[in-house]
């Protein structure tokens, strides 16, 4: 067997395959060392093992809008949900909460919603698979790509609102997002989203992301996407939970029989179960606690069954039985509506742009291009970066299209990297797995709520590891990033979030700088020397002009001044400072040098810039930090 493996790697590397990703043996002028076939096949099953939650999470959460699915919801209309006026005692409101319970007990509109939601599980699959193939193919990165967790509960419960009851319709909110792929484009184009990643200040990158982990946490203890671990009260708006829904008053708090629910008891061993996996670094670790707490939900006849003897339970079990099937999409393809002239699309539309380029697509891939050896120190760039972000931007709007949220690229992707993955054939192995789980949506369809909060709560624990890498030494960091992190659960949207953490960025470090220079320099922070470094607002990749990074490269290249170029030609190869290290060839550590270290911090963009500061201010050292954030990464490709 070893034999044929060995025979196999070296005719895949003697291949034109071989050549375009770059296989080591191949006839590429820069193979990239160490890699083989079949580790790059091995490690593309790996990321998908570690993604593979996301189809039933992300169709279970977005199916929460309700998708195109009509509820006949009327707030003037006492026998439709609403509230008289004479017993309102004015002018009723359309309140979320009213039309929430009158549509969720709807048998009709619950059933399409769960057509919806099997739309969405063959969406989820095809997209993954489409935008994982086509990354690895165009960049030759080894990058998982999917509809991405945060931006998916951001597009469900603050941009729609739970069935319906935000502000713009489901089939806007599409629209915005596949105006948002656009625009995606034209920014990768022209080199500006790696300019924006330097434009916000760190610390408040960072806090975005432990906020969003505290959110999907909360989403993942609520019922409709999770255990049903906090409930709402009356009186502190939010409470414990656990009590089956016999027990629920008209405003969804619990009466009594607290922590008595059997399904709420069921996520707490799969959150248990995936907790000690991962402990023992167990591949597949979530997926592992998804599939155990669903398949004992599948027993009908039971307290916890995803199956009750009901029409919904029937029709879902009936489906269930069929195992293997190909679920045609027949209400989220193409229900995109371009309501141009609403202020509201507007506003979604801005939000999704800020949210997705800050957080998930382009902080991630930085990440994972570093984690990988990808990253260029001088330029703060990655290799195939140009055609990843246009292969991205192109995925977005056909998301839309398919009727999910914004596609991005996945943390989980770590797994695949410690595989060993280096070239795009793990991104490609990756969605051919993709691909044969579409013939399996009767499986993923039936995967209930108390099974995927589990996952949530774990993934929001992952996401708030970088707590730490906050500057809380100096106000002007500390305060604004505690806003950003704090105010996204408990205003329940990620906008509120962001644009709290930034208005106070701006009034705090703002009123400094106006303090110190009306007093010409006599009134300074005493501490001052503390704050993060802000960045270089230049474009090019080091700072150098308004050229988008591909563009210098190119310019480089015709010029013969670029060491890329040159070890191609064979010209002094081994001397080339952007060619890759094996992958599991472990460098031994050099010693820091202060100056050189403060130099590329300036030219990373922030997602990635260390602290600067100095231990001795109770701060991070520099290469403290990078190993920090290497090993945080680690620990998450082990999932």
């Amino acid at each position: 067997m070893t034999g044929f493996v060995t025979k196999l790697n070296s005719a895949v590397a003697r291949s034109p395959i071989g050549k375009w990703f770059m296989l080591e043996g191949s006839s590429h002028p820069r193979p990239r060392a160490g890699t083989k076939f079949s580790t790059e096949i091995r490690a593309g099953f790996a990321t998908f093992v570690t993604m593979a939650y996301i189809i039933s999470v992300n169709s279970l959460i977005i199916s929460d809008t309700g998708g195109p699915c009509v509820c006949d919801f009327d707030p003037l209309d006492p026998t439709k949900g609403g509230v008289s006026a004479a017993a309102g005692g004015g002018v009723p409101s359309a309140g979320g909460t009213s039309r929430i319970a009158y549509c969720g007990a709807s048998h009709e509109y619950m059933e399409c919603v769960d057509v919806v939601r099997k739309d969405l599980i063959v969406a989820t699959a095809a997209m993954a698979a489409i935008a994982s193939t086509a990354i690895g193919l165009f960049s030759n990165l080894p990058l998982g790509m999917a509809p991405g967790m945060g931006i998916n509960a951001y597009f469900t419960y603050t941009v729609v609102g739970k069935f319906g009851s935000g502000k713009i319709s489901y089939q806007v909110a599409l629209a915005a997002v596949f105006i948002e792929g656009l625009i995606f484009l034209i920014l990768s184009i022209l080199g500006l989203r790696q300019w924006l990643a330097r434009c916000i200040p760190r610390n408040i990158k960072v806090a975005t992301g432990v906020g969003i982990g505290l959110y999907l946490c909360f989403i993942g203890m609520q019922s409709s996407a999770g255990i049903g671990l906090i409930r709402a009260d009356p009186a502190t708006l939010v409470g414990l939970g656990g009590c089956s829904s016999e027990y629920l008053d008209a405003s969804g708090a619990c009466i009594s029989h607290r922590m008595e629910s059997p399904r709420t008891w069921m996520g707490v061993i799969g959150l248990f179960l995936i907790s000690i996996l991962v402990l023992f670094k167990v591949k597949g670790a979530i997926l592992i606690g998804i599939l155990f707490v669903a398949v004992i939900s599948w027993f009908r006849n039971t307290q916890v069954t995803y199956f009750p003897h009901d029409p919904i339970g029937d029709n879902r079990f009936n489906y269930f039985k069929q195992v293997v099937s190909f679920h045609t999409i027949q209400k989220t393809l193409g229900v995109m509506h371009f309501d141009l002239g609403s202020g509201d699309f507007w506003l979604a539309l801005i939000t999704f742009l800020w949210y997705v380029t800050r957080f998930f697509i382009d902080c991630t891939m930085f990440s994972m291009a570093q984690f990988a050896g990808f990253m260029d120190p001088k330029t703060g760039d990655f290799e195939g970066s140009t055609p990843a972000f246009i292969t991205d931007a192109l995925c977005v709007s056909l998301g839309a299209v398919f009727g999910t949220s914004d596609v991005t690229a996945f943390v989980e992707s770590g797994a695949g990297i410690t595989e060993g993955g280096r070239t795009g054939l793990t991104a490609i192995m990756t969605g051919f797995c993709f691909f044969i789980s579409l013939f399996f949506s009767p499986i993923f369809s039936a995967i209930p709520p108390w099974a995927t909060g589990p996952a949530l709560i774990f993934v929001g624990s992952l996401m708030t590891k970088s707590v730490t890498e906050i500057n809380f030494n100096y106000i002007g960091d500390s305060i604004p990033a505690f806003l950003t992190l704090a105010m996204m659960p408990l205003t329940y949207n990620i906008a509120y979030g962001l644009l709290g953490g930034l208005l106070a960025a701006v009034v705090i470090n703002g009123t400094v700088w106006i303090i110190e220079k009306v007093s010409r320099g006599r009134w300074v922070a005493p501490n001052k020397d503390e704050r993060d470094p802000v960045m270089s607002f230049r474009m090019g990749p080091q700072g150098e002009g308004v050229l988008p990074p591909w563009l210098v490269s190119l310019i480089r290249k015709l010029t013969g001044t670029d060491p890329l170029a040159k070890a191609e030609g064979g010209i002094h190869a081994d001397d080339s400072e952007e060619s890759l290290p094996p992958p599991d060839i472990k460098k031994a550590p050099t010693p820091p040098v202060i100056p050189s270290e403060i130099e590329m911090d300036k030219m990373m963009p922030d997602s990635l810039a260390p602290n600067q500061s100095s231990t001795a201010s109770g701060v991070e050292s520099t290469s403290r930090r990078h190993s920090h954030h290497r090993n945080s990464i680690g620990d998450l490709g082990d999932l």
